[in-house]
């Protein structure tokens, strides 16, 4: 089963893309919890929990009132007709991990629907899930942000990094980038030879770094540190345009 957390029209905030025009579809579901990075959320139950930025579409058990479950293609693709879209919009799928439903029937079918309509697919995923480009070529017309998690994320190193998925995607797709998450307590000399044992597996895909944030405040306290580490090691900043403008990571 597929799941819908939110959709909505907005400005890419990230990444190599960042400022583009794009219509989101969050999906819900993920293989990682990333707690280390401490973002919490509360759930109508009162239950703080803790987890990633988006930890609403990762937790389903204390958030499934967000899930909504899809069963056709249309219910997907009637989307577009909510928003005022220009012609073949950029579209985002992130989540939680859009990729876990990578071989689901309908997900493939959306992705071939938007493609044959012109519009750029970008896909926000943690690069450890594998795409089977042969058999579904839709992937290849894609483009991948490798947002691969650094120890910060608080997941182990053999479910983190998978440089056989991480080298087939880039080797495969459209297009692909590394965007890492890191926070000011992060950045040392480890960090630098972390984010290397993650490059080494696509020496050729650039890189952008952008600060940890779940709100304004702490998007602040972690940029300048993240920026002198980026021009000391030649790494592309990337702002989180989203937070810094509406103060929010949920459908904006």
């Amino acid at each position: 089963m597929i799941y819908l957390v939110e959709h909505f029209y907005s400005i890419q905030g990230e990444g190599k893309y960042v400022g583009t025009p794009s219509l989101f579809f969050r999906f819900g579901g993920c293989n990682m919890r990333c707690e280390g990075f401490g973002c919490k959320e509360m759930a109508n139950d009162g239950t703080v929990v803790v987890g990633c930025d988006t930890v609403y579409a990762v937790n389903k058990e204390h958030f499934l009132q967000n899930w909504v479950p899809v069963h056709k293609v249309e219910e997907l693709l009637n989307v577009l007709s909510l928003y005022d879209l220009p012609e073949a919009v950029d579209i985002v799928l992130t989540g939680g991990e859009p990729l876990i439903y990578a071989n689901d029937v309908l997900f493939v079918a959306f992705l071939e629907a938007l493609v044959a309509k012109g519009h750029q697919i970008t896909f926000e995923t943690n690069g450890s899930l594998t795409v089977d480009f042969e058999k579904y070529p839709v992937y290849k017309e894609c483009v991948f942000a490798l947002s691969v998690k650094l120890f910060n994320s608080g997941e182990s190193l053999n479910k983190r990094l998978r440089g056989d998925v991480i080298y087939n995607i880039a080797a495969n797709a459209k297009d692909a980038f590394f965007k890492f998450s890191i926070d000011k307590e992060s950045i040392n000399i480890a960090l630098e030879e972390e984010i290397q044992s993650v490059t080494m597996h696509s020496p050729q895909t650039k890189v952008y770094c952008m600060p940890v944030a779940g709100s304004k405040k702490e998007l602040e306290e972690n940029t300048q540190p993240l920026i002198e580490f980026c021009k000391a090691k030649g790494y592309n900043f990337s702002d989180r345009l989203h937070i810094r403008i509406w103060d929010a990571n949920k459908g904006v």
